[in-house]
Protein backbone atom coordinates (compact mmCIF):
# COMPACT_ATOMS: atom_id res chain seq x y z
CA UNK A 1 0.00 0.00 0.00
CA UNK A 2 2.73 2.56 0.08
CA UNK A 3 3.08 2.78 -3.76
CA UNK A 4 -1.07 3.69 -3.72
CA UNK A 5 -0.07 6.15 -0.64
CA UNK A 6 0.69 8.31 -3.69
CA UNK A 7 -3.32 8.31 -4.64
CA UNK A 8 -4.69 9.81 -1.17
CA UNK A 9 -4.78 12.79 -2.68
CA UNK A 10 -7.61 11.88 -4.69
CA UNK A 11 -9.24 10.08 -2.34
CA UNK A 12 -9.39 13.67 -0.22
CA UNK A 13 -10.51 15.53 -3.54
CA UNK A 14 -13.80 12.71 -4.21
CA UNK A 15 -14.44 12.44 -0.69
CA UNK A 16 -18.10 13.22 -0.91
CA UNK A 17 -18.38 10.81 -3.58
CA UNK A 18 -16.51 7.91 -0.93
CA UNK A 19 -18.58 9.14 1.79
CA UNK A 20 -21.81 8.84 -0.25
CA UNK A 21 -20.58 5.10 -1.75
CA UNK A 22 -20.06 4.02 2.00
CA UNK A 23 -23.51 5.20 3.43
CA UNK A 24 -25.19 3.56 -0.01
CA UNK A 25 -23.36 0.45 0.80
CA UNK A 26 -24.21 0.25 4.38
CA UNK A 27 -28.20 1.20 3.57
CA UNK A 28 -27.83 -1.69 0.74
CA UNK A 29 -26.79 -4.02 3.22
CA UNK A 30 -29.71 -3.01 5.81
CA UNK A 31 -32.14 -3.54 2.74
CA UNK A 32 -30.63 -7.19 2.05
CA UNK A 33 -31.16 -8.16 5.52
CA UNK A 34 -34.45 -7.23 6.84
CA UNK A 35 -36.42 -9.13 3.97
CA UNK A 36 -33.98 -12.51 5.18
CA UNK A 37 -36.01 -11.55 8.97
CA UNK A 38 -39.14 -11.32 6.63
CA UNK A 39 -38.52 -14.83 5.11
CA UNK A 40 -37.54 -16.26 8.65
CA UNK A 41 -41.43 -15.02 10.15
CA UNK A 42 -43.03 -16.31 7.29
CA UNK A 43 -41.67 -19.48 7.15
CA UNK A 44 -42.31 -19.81 10.69
CA UNK A 45 -46.04 -18.75 10.40
CA UNK A 46 -46.79 -20.88 7.86
CA UNK A 47 -45.42 -23.59 9.45
CA UNK A 48 -47.62 -22.28 12.95
CA UNK A 49 -50.74 -22.03 10.97
CA UNK A 50 -50.52 -25.56 9.06
CA UNK A 51 -50.47 -26.96 12.47
CA UNK A 52 -53.38 -25.04 13.43
CA UNK A 53 -55.29 -25.22 10.24
CA UNK A 54 -56.99 -28.46 10.78
CA UNK A 55 -58.21 -27.83 14.13
CA UNK A 56 -60.91 -25.38 12.49
CA UNK A 57 -61.95 -28.43 10.18
CA UNK A 58 -65.77 -27.97 9.09
CA UNK A 59 -66.05 -24.89 11.41
CA UNK A 60 -66.95 -21.32 9.78
CA UNK A 61 -63.85 -19.97 11.40
CA UNK A 62 -61.41 -22.03 8.63
CA UNK A 63 -62.22 -19.29 5.57
CA UNK A 64 -61.39 -16.62 8.14
CA UNK A 65 -58.61 -18.18 8.87
CA UNK A 66 -57.78 -18.78 5.68
CA UNK A 67 -58.30 -15.37 4.64
CA UNK A 68 -56.05 -13.72 7.14
CA UNK A 69 -53.54 -16.02 6.43
CA UNK A 70 -53.18 -15.28 2.88
CA UNK A 71 -53.66 -11.45 3.80
CA UNK A 72 -50.41 -11.82 5.97
CA UNK A 73 -48.34 -13.83 3.48
CA UNK A 74 -49.47 -11.35 0.85
CA UNK A 75 -48.38 -8.17 2.85
CA UNK A 76 -44.66 -9.74 3.73
CA UNK A 77 -44.39 -10.72 -0.19
CA UNK A 78 -44.68 -6.71 -1.00
CA UNK A 79 -42.60 -6.12 2.05
CA UNK A 80 -39.60 -8.54 0.95
CA UNK A 81 -40.64 -6.99 -2.86
CA UNK A 82 -40.48 -3.34 -1.92
CA UNK A 83 -36.88 -3.58 0.28
CA UNK A 84 -35.46 -5.52 -2.75
CA UNK A 85 -36.45 -2.55 -4.60
CA UNK A 86 -34.77 -0.44 -2.17
CA UNK A 87 -31.46 -2.45 -2.22
CA UNK A 88 -31.16 -2.36 -6.16
CA UNK A 89 -31.86 1.39 -5.93
CA UNK A 90 -28.73 1.89 -3.17
CA UNK A 91 -27.19 -0.52 -5.08
CA UNK A 92 -27.33 1.68 -8.34
CA UNK A 93 -26.18 4.60 -6.24
CA UNK A 94 -23.42 3.22 -4.94
CA UNK A 95 -21.78 2.33 -8.01
CA UNK A 96 -22.84 5.86 -9.10
CA UNK A 97 -20.70 7.27 -6.52
CA UNK A 98 -17.94 5.09 -5.84
CA UNK A 99 -17.09 3.65 -9.60
CA UNK A 100 -17.98 7.17 -10.60
CA UNK A 101 -15.32 8.30 -8.75
CA UNK A 102 -12.40 5.56 -10.14
CA UNK A 103 -13.53 6.86 -13.91
CA UNK A 104 -12.95 10.78 -12.24
CA UNK A 105 -9.45 9.64 -10.52
CA UNK A 106 -8.31 7.82 -14.28
CA UNK A 107 -9.09 10.68 -15.56
CA UNK A 108 -6.90 13.04 -13.54
CA UNK A 109 -4.63 10.71 -13.13
CA UNK A 110 -4.20 9.73 -17.10
CA UNK A 111 -3.95 13.47 -17.55
CA UNK A 112 -1.27 14.01 -14.51
CA UNK A 113 0.71 11.65 -16.04
CA UNK A 114 0.26 13.46 -19.52
CA UNK A 115 0.85 16.37 -18.59
CA UNK A 116 4.18 15.02 -16.74
CA UNK A 117 5.64 13.18 -19.85
CA UNK A 118 5.47 16.74 -21.69
CA UNK A 119 7.23 18.61 -19.19
CA UNK A 120 10.62 16.09 -18.85
CA UNK A 121 13.55 16.83 -21.06
CA UNK A 122 14.48 14.99 -23.99
CA UNK A 123 16.99 13.02 -22.56
CA UNK A 124 14.05 10.85 -20.54
CA UNK A 125 12.51 9.81 -23.81
CA UNK A 126 15.72 8.93 -24.74
CA UNK A 127 16.04 6.50 -22.23
CA UNK A 128 12.76 5.26 -22.34
CA UNK A 129 10.98 3.40 -25.35
CA UNK A 130 7.61 4.76 -26.77
CA UNK A 131 5.58 1.66 -26.19
CA UNK A 132 6.60 1.80 -22.29
CA UNK A 133 5.51 5.30 -21.72
CA UNK A 134 2.08 4.29 -23.47
CA UNK A 135 1.55 1.07 -21.69
CA UNK A 136 2.44 2.80 -18.24
CA UNK A 137 -0.38 6.17 -19.26
CA UNK A 138 -2.78 3.24 -20.39
CA UNK A 139 -2.39 -0.04 -18.94
CA UNK A 140 -0.87 0.97 -15.89
CA UNK A 141 -3.54 3.61 -15.17
CA UNK A 142 -6.55 1.04 -15.67
CA UNK A 143 -5.26 -1.56 -13.33
CA UNK A 144 -4.94 1.61 -10.60
CA UNK A 145 -8.68 2.66 -11.99
CA UNK A 146 -9.48 -1.11 -10.55
CA UNK A 147 -8.84 -0.02 -7.58
CA UNK A 148 -10.30 2.66 -6.93
CA UNK A 149 -13.52 1.66 -8.04
CA UNK A 150 -14.20 -2.20 -8.15
CA UNK A 151 -11.72 -2.70 -5.31
CA UNK A 152 -12.82 -0.32 -2.75
CA UNK A 153 -16.55 -0.52 -3.62
CA UNK A 154 -16.19 -4.39 -2.90
CA UNK A 155 -13.77 -4.08 0.28
CA UNK A 156 -16.31 -1.80 1.62
CA UNK A 157 -19.35 -4.10 0.89
CA UNK A 158 -17.62 -6.62 1.94
CA UNK A 159 -16.63 -4.79 5.93
CA UNK A 160 -20.11 -3.89 6.26
CA UNK A 161 -22.22 -6.78 5.08
CA UNK A 162 -20.08 -8.77 7.12
CA UNK A 163 -20.49 -6.63 10.37
CA UNK A 164 -23.75 -6.18 10.03
CA UNK A 165 -24.81 -9.89 9.06
CA UNK A 166 -22.31 -11.70 11.30
CA UNK A 167 -23.42 -9.74 14.38
CA UNK A 168 -27.12 -10.60 13.56
CA UNK A 169 -26.18 -14.44 13.13
CA UNK A 170 -23.88 -14.91 16.15
CA UNK A 171 -26.96 -13.26 18.07
CA UNK A 172 -29.40 -16.04 17.22
CA UNK A 173 -27.12 -18.92 17.40
CA UNK A 174 -23.20 -18.83 18.25
CA UNK A 175 -23.13 -22.63 16.70
CA UNK A 176 -25.13 -22.54 13.37
CA UNK A 177 -22.87 -19.24 12.38
CA UNK A 178 -19.97 -20.83 13.13
CA UNK A 179 -20.47 -23.81 10.93
CA UNK A 180 -23.01 -22.06 8.30
CA UNK A 181 -19.54 -19.29 7.75
CA UNK A 182 -16.50 -22.47 8.10
CA UNK A 183 -16.13 -23.22 4.46
CA UNK A 184 -16.10 -19.27 3.57
CA UNK A 185 -12.54 -18.85 4.32
CA UNK A 186 -11.64 -21.52 2.69
CA UNK A 187 -13.09 -20.26 -0.57
CA UNK A 188 -11.78 -17.14 0.09
CA UNK A 189 -8.28 -18.32 -0.09
CA UNK A 190 -8.96 -20.97 -2.77
CA UNK A 191 -10.01 -17.65 -5.12
CA UNK A 192 -7.63 -15.77 -4.59
CA UNK A 193 -4.82 -18.64 -5.82
CA UNK A 194 -7.14 -19.20 -8.65
CA UNK A 195 -7.51 -15.58 -9.46
CA UNK A 196 -3.73 -15.17 -9.22
CA UNK A 197 -3.22 -18.09 -11.90
CA UNK A 198 -5.97 -16.59 -13.91
CA UNK A 199 -3.93 -13.03 -13.52
CA UNK A 200 -0.29 -14.74 -14.75
CA UNK A 201 -1.88 -16.50 -17.15
CA UNK A 202 -3.29 -13.25 -18.30
CA UNK A 203 -0.74 -11.44 -18.24
CA UNK A 204 1.13 -13.89 -20.54
CA UNK A 205 -1.51 -13.32 -23.01
CA UNK A 206 -1.18 -10.16 -22.73
CA UNK A 207 2.43 -10.13 -23.46
CA UNK A 208 1.33 -12.73 -26.61
CA UNK A 209 -0.97 -10.31 -28.24
CA UNK A 210 1.28 -7.81 -27.94
CA UNK A 211 4.32 -9.21 -29.79
CA UNK A 212 1.47 -10.22 -32.21
CA UNK A 213 0.66 -6.76 -32.58
CA UNK A 214 4.08 -5.60 -33.06
CA UNK A 215 4.99 -8.04 -35.39
CA UNK A 216 1.90 -7.33 -37.58
CA UNK A 217 2.30 -3.51 -37.53
CA UNK A 218 5.72 -3.91 -38.43
CA UNK A 219 5.36 -6.09 -41.22
CA UNK A 220 2.12 -3.93 -42.67
CA UNK A 221 4.71 -0.71 -42.02
CA UNK A 222 7.57 -2.28 -43.79
CA UNK A 223 4.89 -4.02 -46.41
CA UNK A 224 6.96 -2.61 -49.64
CA UNK A 225 9.80 -4.33 -48.02
CA UNK A 226 8.15 -7.47 -47.49
CA UNK A 227 7.00 -7.08 -51.28
CA UNK A 228 10.27 -6.25 -52.81
CA UNK A 229 11.95 -9.22 -51.38
CA UNK A 230 9.10 -11.71 -51.75
CA UNK A 231 9.17 -12.76 -48.02
CA UNK A 232 5.15 -13.06 -47.73
CA UNK A 233 5.30 -16.44 -47.01
CA UNK A 234 8.53 -15.88 -44.60
CA UNK A 235 6.60 -13.32 -42.75
CA UNK A 236 3.29 -15.70 -42.77
CA UNK A 237 4.98 -18.58 -41.21
CA UNK A 238 6.26 -15.97 -38.29
CA UNK A 239 2.82 -14.75 -37.45
CA UNK A 240 1.66 -17.83 -37.27
CA UNK A 241 4.42 -18.90 -34.99
CA UNK A 242 3.58 -16.28 -32.93
CA UNK A 243 -0.12 -16.76 -33.13
CA UNK A 244 0.20 -20.28 -32.17
CA UNK A 245 2.06 -19.18 -28.90
CA UNK A 246 -1.21 -16.80 -28.02
CA UNK A 247 -3.55 -19.93 -29.01
CA UNK A 248 -1.95 -22.18 -26.50
CA UNK A 249 -1.54 -19.07 -23.98
CA UNK A 250 -5.07 -18.70 -24.27
CA UNK A 251 -6.12 -22.33 -24.14
CA UNK A 252 -4.37 -22.66 -20.45
CA UNK A 253 -6.22 -19.78 -19.72
CA UNK A 254 -9.38 -21.30 -20.46
CA UNK A 255 -8.16 -24.47 -18.46
CA UNK A 256 -8.32 -22.56 -15.13
CA UNK A 257 -10.99 -20.38 -15.81
CA UNK A 258 -13.15 -23.45 -15.86
CA UNK A 259 -12.29 -24.19 -12.05
CA UNK A 260 -13.45 -20.83 -10.94
CA UNK A 261 -17.32 -21.56 -10.83
CA UNK A 262 -17.58 -25.14 -10.12
CA UNK A 263 -15.09 -24.32 -7.14
CA UNK A 264 -17.31 -21.43 -5.46
CA UNK A 265 -20.14 -23.52 -5.97
CA UNK A 266 -19.34 -26.39 -4.24
CA UNK A 267 -17.81 -24.58 -1.30
CA UNK A 268 -21.19 -22.65 -1.08
CA UNK A 269 -23.06 -25.72 -1.50
CA UNK A 270 -21.07 -27.48 1.45
CA UNK A 271 -22.17 -24.59 3.42
CA UNK A 272 -25.31 -24.77 2.58
CA UNK A 273 -25.31 -28.37 3.36
CA UNK A 274 -23.98 -27.67 7.33
CA UNK A 275 -26.46 -25.26 7.82
CA UNK A 276 -28.74 -27.23 7.03
CA UNK A 277 -28.00 -30.35 9.12
CA UNK A 278 -26.25 -28.35 12.21
CA UNK A 279 -29.38 -25.87 11.57
CA UNK A 280 -32.02 -28.99 11.87
CA UNK A 281 -30.15 -30.44 14.54
CA UNK A 282 -30.73 -26.81 16.56
CA UNK A 283 -34.26 -26.84 15.51
CA UNK A 284 -34.84 -30.50 17.12
CA UNK A 285 -33.07 -29.05 20.36
CA UNK A 286 -35.41 -26.15 20.40
CA UNK A 287 -32.56 -23.43 20.25
CA UNK A 288 -33.92 -21.86 16.93
CA UNK A 289 -37.22 -22.49 14.49
CA UNK A 290 -36.96 -23.83 10.90
CA UNK A 291 -37.07 -20.45 9.71
CA UNK A 292 -33.83 -19.62 11.28
CA UNK A 293 -32.76 -21.69 8.51
CA UNK A 294 -34.08 -20.03 6.21
CA UNK A 295 -32.90 -16.90 7.17
CA UNK A 296 -29.21 -18.33 7.59
CA UNK A 297 -29.20 -19.59 4.56
CA UNK A 298 -29.91 -16.09 2.69
CA UNK A 299 -27.38 -14.75 5.14
CA UNK A 300 -24.48 -17.28 3.58
CA UNK A 301 -25.37 -16.52 -0.21
CA UNK A 302 -25.40 -12.98 0.53
CA UNK A 303 -21.83 -13.36 2.24
CA UNK A 304 -20.70 -15.55 -0.68
CA UNK A 305 -19.68 -13.04 -3.06
CA UNK A 306 -18.31 -10.01 -0.61
CA UNK A 307 -16.07 -13.27 0.70
CA UNK A 308 -15.28 -14.34 -2.55
CA UNK A 309 -13.93 -11.05 -3.84
CA UNK A 310 -11.70 -10.93 -1.25
CA UNK A 311 -9.08 -12.87 -2.75
CA UNK A 312 -10.50 -10.75 -6.24
CA UNK A 313 -9.84 -7.54 -4.20
CA UNK A 314 -6.68 -8.64 -2.68
CA UNK A 315 -5.02 -9.79 -6.59
CA UNK A 316 -6.39 -6.18 -7.95
CA UNK A 317 -4.49 -4.34 -5.06
CA UNK A 318 -1.47 -6.54 -6.03
CA UNK A 319 -1.42 -5.55 -9.90
CA UNK A 320 -2.54 -1.94 -9.08
CA UNK A 321 0.64 -1.66 -6.27
CA UNK A 322 2.85 -2.85 -9.25
CA UNK A 323 1.19 -0.24 -11.66
CA UNK A 324 1.17 2.44 -9.34
CA UNK A 325 5.47 1.52 -8.69
CA UNK A 326 5.78 2.13 -12.65
CA UNK A 327 3.64 4.94 -12.61
CA UNK A 328 5.50 6.43 -9.65
CA UNK A 329 9.04 6.12 -11.28
CA UNK A 330 8.11 8.58 -13.92
CA UNK A 331 6.31 10.79 -12.01
CA UNK A 332 8.95 11.09 -9.61
CA UNK A 333 11.54 11.83 -12.40
CA UNK A 334 12.23 15.59 -11.93
CA UNK A 335 12.89 18.06 -14.87
CA UNK A 336 16.44 19.60 -14.61
CA UNK A 337 15.35 21.97 -17.28
CA UNK A 338 13.64 24.75 -15.78
CA UNK A 339 13.97 28.65 -16.07
CA UNK A 340 15.91 30.40 -13.32
CA UNK A 341 14.30 33.59 -13.73
CA UNK A 342 11.41 32.84 -15.86
CA UNK A 343 12.32 35.44 -18.02
CA UNK A 344 9.98 37.06 -21.03
CA UNK A 345 11.64 39.97 -22.50
CA UNK A 346 11.87 40.68 -26.03
CA UNK A 347 13.87 38.92 -28.29
CA UNK A 348 15.85 40.37 -30.80
CA UNK A 349 18.18 36.96 -31.57
CA UNK A 350 22.22 37.82 -30.80
CA UNK A 351 23.50 34.28 -30.07
CA UNK A 352 26.50 33.71 -28.03
CA UNK A 353 28.27 30.52 -26.94
CA UNK A 354 30.95 30.69 -23.94
CA UNK A 355 33.29 27.87 -23.84
CA UNK A 356 29.75 25.42 -24.25
CA UNK A 357 30.83 21.93 -23.68
CA UNK A 358 27.83 18.74 -23.64
CA UNK A 359 27.96 15.46 -22.77
CA UNK A 360 24.69 13.60 -23.20
CA UNK A 361 23.42 13.11 -19.94
CA UNK A 362 21.83 9.45 -21.22
CA UNK A 363 24.04 8.06 -23.57
CA UNK A 364 27.58 9.62 -22.28
CA UNK A 365 28.74 10.99 -25.00
CA UNK A 366 30.68 14.19 -25.70
CA UNK A 367 28.81 16.05 -28.11
CA UNK A 368 30.23 19.52 -27.95
CA UNK A 369 34.06 20.69 -26.67
CA UNK A 370 34.60 24.21 -25.70
CA UNK A 371 32.51 25.66 -28.11
CA UNK A 372 32.93 29.41 -28.82
CA UNK A 373 31.16 32.18 -31.45
CA UNK A 374 28.68 34.60 -32.04
CA UNK A 375 25.72 35.65 -34.25
CA UNK A 376 24.27 39.10 -34.09
CA UNK A 377 20.57 40.13 -34.48
CA UNK A 378 19.79 39.65 -38.12
CA UNK A 379 22.62 37.60 -39.36
CA UNK A 380 22.73 33.87 -40.45
CA UNK A 381 25.02 31.38 -39.24
CA UNK A 382 25.72 28.32 -41.37
CA UNK A 383 27.28 25.00 -39.31
CA UNK A 384 28.90 22.31 -41.68
CA UNK A 385 30.22 19.00 -40.65
CA UNK A 386 30.63 15.53 -41.18
CA UNK A 387 28.21 12.96 -39.43
CA UNK A 388 28.52 13.19 -35.51
CA UNK A 389 30.20 16.20 -35.61
CA UNK A 390 28.10 18.25 -33.11
CA UNK A 391 25.59 20.42 -35.16
CA UNK A 392 22.24 19.01 -34.18
CA UNK A 393 23.30 19.28 -30.37
CA UNK A 394 24.05 23.27 -31.16
CA UNK A 395 19.98 23.61 -31.91
CA UNK A 396 18.86 21.23 -29.19
CA UNK A 397 21.01 23.47 -27.10
CA UNK A 398 19.39 26.76 -28.54
CA UNK A 399 15.91 24.93 -28.01
CA UNK A 400 16.87 24.16 -24.57
CA UNK A 401 16.23 20.76 -25.47
CA UNK A 402 19.22 19.86 -23.05
CA UNK A 403 21.53 22.21 -20.97
CA UNK A 404 25.32 22.44 -21.31
CA UNK A 405 27.29 20.80 -19.26
CA UNK A 406 29.95 23.56 -18.95
CA UNK A 407 29.96 26.78 -20.27
CA UNK A 408 26.99 29.21 -21.19
CA UNK A 409 24.44 30.40 -23.73
CA UNK A 410 23.55 34.16 -24.15
CA UNK A 411 20.69 35.37 -26.26
CA UNK A 412 20.79 39.18 -26.51
CA UNK A 413 23.17 39.20 -23.59
CA UNK A 414 20.78 36.91 -21.48
CA UNK A 415 21.35 33.30 -20.26
CA UNK A 416 19.18 31.53 -22.17
CA UNK A 417 18.42 29.83 -18.41
CA UNK A 418 16.84 32.70 -17.50
CA UNK A 419 14.09 32.57 -20.10
CA UNK A 420 10.84 31.03 -19.84
CA UNK A 421 11.18 28.13 -21.15
CA UNK A 422 7.66 27.91 -23.53
CA UNK A 423 8.19 31.85 -23.97
CA UNK A 424 11.72 31.03 -25.68
CA UNK A 425 10.70 28.22 -27.95
CA UNK A 426 8.00 29.84 -28.90
CA UNK A 427 10.60 32.52 -30.29
CA UNK A 428 11.90 30.16 -32.12
CA UNK A 429 11.29 28.43 -35.59
CA UNK A 430 12.92 25.03 -35.15
CA UNK A 431 13.07 22.73 -38.37
CA UNK A 432 14.47 19.26 -37.17
CA UNK A 433 16.78 16.99 -39.16
CA UNK A 434 13.88 13.80 -38.35
CA UNK A 435 10.78 15.35 -40.20
CA UNK A 436 8.02 14.57 -37.94
CA UNK A 437 4.34 15.11 -38.99
CA UNK A 438 1.02 14.68 -37.54
CA UNK A 439 -1.70 12.04 -39.07
CA UNK A 440 -3.81 15.12 -40.12
CA UNK A 441 -4.27 17.60 -43.14
CA UNK A 442 -1.34 19.13 -44.74
CA UNK A 443 -2.80 22.73 -43.25
CA UNK A 444 -3.43 21.52 -39.95
CA UNK A 445 0.73 20.29 -39.91
CA UNK A 446 1.87 24.02 -40.93
CA UNK A 447 -0.67 25.67 -38.40
CA UNK A 448 1.09 23.78 -35.07
CA UNK A 449 2.25 25.28 -32.92
CA UNK A 450 0.50 28.71 -33.99
CA UNK A 451 -2.59 30.33 -33.38
CA UNK A 452 -5.09 32.91 -35.34
CA UNK A 453 -3.66 32.15 -38.44
CA UNK A 454 -5.73 33.14 -41.62
CA UNK A 455 -6.04 31.07 -45.08
CA UNK A 456 -3.12 33.97 -46.83
CA UNK A 457 -0.90 33.17 -44.51
CA UNK A 458 -0.94 29.11 -44.67
CA UNK A 459 -0.79 29.60 -48.53
CA UNK A 460 2.70 32.06 -48.25
CA UNK A 461 4.21 29.76 -46.49
CA UNK A 462 3.92 27.10 -48.33
CA UNK A 463 4.70 29.33 -51.40
CA UNK A 464 7.99 30.49 -49.28
CA UNK A 465 8.62 26.28 -48.73
CA UNK A 466 8.33 25.75 -52.46
CA UNK A 467 5.12 23.42 -51.80
CA UNK A 468 2.56 25.27 -53.27
CA UNK A 469 2.89 23.73 -56.26
CA UNK A 470 2.89 20.36 -54.94
CA UNK A 471 -0.43 21.10 -53.09
CA UNK A 472 -2.25 22.42 -56.24
CA UNK A 473 -1.97 18.84 -57.14
CA UNK A 474 -3.21 17.45 -54.25
CA UNK A 475 -7.10 16.32 -55.14
CA UNK A 476 -7.79 18.28 -51.78
CA UNK A 477 -5.34 20.66 -51.30
CA UNK A 478 -4.48 21.65 -48.50
CA UNK A 479 -6.97 18.77 -46.65
CA UNK A 480 -5.29 15.98 -47.53
CA UNK A 481 -4.77 14.04 -44.98
CA UNK A 482 -0.56 13.22 -44.87
CA UNK A 483 -0.81 9.87 -43.01
CA UNK A 484 1.31 8.42 -40.14
CA UNK A 485 3.91 10.11 -39.99
CA UNK A 486 3.19 11.86 -43.03
CA UNK A 487 3.63 8.56 -45.29
CA UNK A 488 1.66 9.59 -48.26
CA UNK A 489 4.23 12.56 -48.75
CA UNK A 490 7.71 11.96 -50.29
CA UNK A 491 10.87 12.83 -48.19
CA UNK A 492 11.15 16.69 -49.70
CA UNK A 493 7.41 17.23 -49.23
CA UNK A 494 7.61 16.49 -45.23
CA UNK A 495 10.86 18.54 -45.00
CA UNK A 496 9.03 21.30 -46.99
CA UNK A 497 6.06 21.06 -44.76
CA UNK A 498 8.24 21.17 -41.89
CA UNK A 499 9.60 24.55 -43.21
CA UNK A 500 6.65 26.19 -43.90
CA UNK A 501 5.38 24.86 -39.99
CA UNK A 502 8.51 26.98 -39.46
CA UNK A 503 8.28 29.95 -41.07
CA UNK A 504 4.83 30.65 -40.34
CA UNK A 505 5.54 31.45 -36.79
CA UNK A 506 8.03 34.26 -37.95
CA UNK A 507 10.05 33.72 -35.26
CA UNK A 508 12.84 35.90 -33.89
CA UNK A 509 15.09 32.70 -34.31
CA UNK A 510 15.19 30.25 -37.33
CA UNK A 511 17.25 26.95 -37.13
CA UNK A 512 17.35 24.98 -39.87
CA UNK A 513 18.45 21.39 -39.13
CA UNK A 514 19.47 19.52 -42.63
CA UNK A 515 16.27 20.48 -43.88
CA UNK A 516 17.00 20.35 -47.20
CA UNK A 517 18.66 16.82 -47.65
CA UNK A 518 15.75 15.07 -49.30
CA UNK A 519 15.58 17.92 -52.04
CA UNK A 520 17.10 17.89 -55.19
CA UNK A 521 19.47 21.10 -55.98
CA UNK A 522 17.18 22.92 -57.95
CA UNK A 523 14.26 23.05 -55.33
CA UNK A 524 17.21 23.61 -52.74
CA UNK A 525 17.95 27.01 -54.47
CA UNK A 526 14.12 27.97 -54.64
CA UNK A 527 13.37 27.23 -50.97
CA UNK A 528 16.83 29.10 -50.42
CA UNK A 529 16.36 32.15 -52.22
CA UNK A 530 12.72 32.13 -50.76
CA UNK A 531 14.34 32.21 -47.31
CA UNK A 532 16.72 34.63 -48.09
CA UNK A 533 13.87 37.41 -47.69
CA UNK A 534 12.45 35.82 -44.81
CA UNK A 535 15.92 35.76 -43.02
CA UNK A 536 16.19 39.02 -43.01
CA UNK A 537 16.45 41.12 -39.72
CA UNK A 538 16.11 37.44 -38.29
CA UNK A 539 18.65 35.53 -36.88
CA UNK A 540 18.85 32.01 -38.73
CA UNK A 541 21.24 29.60 -38.15
CA UNK A 542 21.33 26.79 -41.38
CA UNK A 543 22.56 23.24 -40.28
CA UNK A 544 23.82 21.18 -42.97
CA UNK A 545 26.37 18.91 -44.76
CA UNK A 546 26.08 20.45 -48.13
CA UNK A 547 28.13 23.37 -48.94
CA UNK A 548 25.53 25.14 -50.91
CA UNK A 549 23.13 25.72 -47.94
CA UNK A 550 25.56 27.83 -46.55
CA UNK A 551 25.85 30.51 -49.52
CA UNK A 552 23.30 32.76 -47.73
CA UNK A 553 25.55 32.45 -44.44
CA UNK A 554 27.37 35.61 -42.96
CA UNK A 555 29.22 33.42 -41.08
CA UNK A 556 30.27 29.42 -41.77
CA UNK A 557 31.31 26.90 -38.79
CA UNK A 558 32.74 24.41 -39.22
CA UNK A 559 32.78 21.62 -36.85
CA UNK A 560 34.77 18.04 -36.32
CA UNK A 561 34.22 15.64 -33.66
CA UNK A 562 32.48 18.30 -31.52
CA UNK A 563 35.34 21.29 -31.99
CA UNK A 564 35.30 24.51 -34.18
CA UNK A 565 37.90 23.55 -37.02
CA UNK A 566 37.10 26.46 -39.13
CA UNK A 567 35.48 29.85 -38.73
CA UNK A 568 34.89 31.94 -41.23
CA UNK A 569 32.91 33.64 -44.06
CA UNK A 570 32.63 31.75 -47.27
CA UNK A 571 35.46 33.89 -48.80
CA UNK A 572 37.98 33.39 -46.22
CA UNK A 573 37.61 29.60 -45.66
CA UNK A 574 37.94 29.45 -49.20
CA UNK A 575 41.61 31.03 -48.66
CA UNK A 576 42.28 28.83 -45.80
CA UNK A 577 42.41 25.98 -48.32
CA UNK A 578 41.23 24.01 -45.59
CA UNK A 579 38.83 21.20 -44.93
CA UNK A 580 35.86 23.67 -46.34
CA UNK A 581 37.34 24.22 -49.34
CA UNK A 582 38.05 20.26 -49.74
CA UNK A 583 34.39 19.87 -49.07
CA UNK A 584 33.38 22.05 -51.31
CA UNK A 585 35.26 21.08 -54.25
CA UNK A 586 34.28 17.34 -53.37
CA UNK A 587 30.96 18.87 -53.90
CA UNK A 588 30.89 20.81 -56.62
CA UNK A 589 33.20 17.75 -58.77
CA UNK A 590 29.94 15.61 -57.38
CA UNK A 591 27.92 17.92 -58.70
CA UNK A 592 29.20 18.33 -62.20
CA UNK A 593 29.64 14.75 -62.62
CA UNK A 594 26.03 14.31 -62.27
Amino acid sequence: MKELSYLNKYFLKYKWHLLGGFIFVSLSNIFAVVPAQMVRHALDLILDRLDIYPLYQNTPLQEVFKDDFYTVIFYYGVLIVIMALLRGTFLFFMRQTIIVMSRLIEFDLKNEVYKHYQSLPLSFYRRNNTGDLMARISEDVSKVRMYLGPAVMYGINLAVSFVIITSYMLTVNVKLTIFALLPLPLLSISIYYVNNLINRRSEKIQESLSDMSTFVQEAFSGIRVVKAYARENDSLDKFTDVADEYKERSLKLTRVNALFYPLMLSLIGLSTILTVYVGGIEVINGSITPGNIAEFIMYVTMLTWPVTSLGWVTSIIQRAAASQKRLNEFLKTENDIVSEKDLQQEINGEISFNNVSLVYPDSGIEALKDISFSVKSGETLAILGGTGSGKSTIANLLCRLYDTSNGNIEIDGVNIKDFDIPYLRNQIGYVPQDVFLFSDTVRNNIAFGSDNLNEEDIIQATKDADLYENIERFEKGLDTIVGERGITLSGGQKQRTSIARAIIRKPKILILDDCLSAVDTSTENAILNNLSRIMQNRTSVIISHRVSSAKLADKIIFLNKGSIEEVGTHEELMAKNGVYKELYDKQLQGKEEA
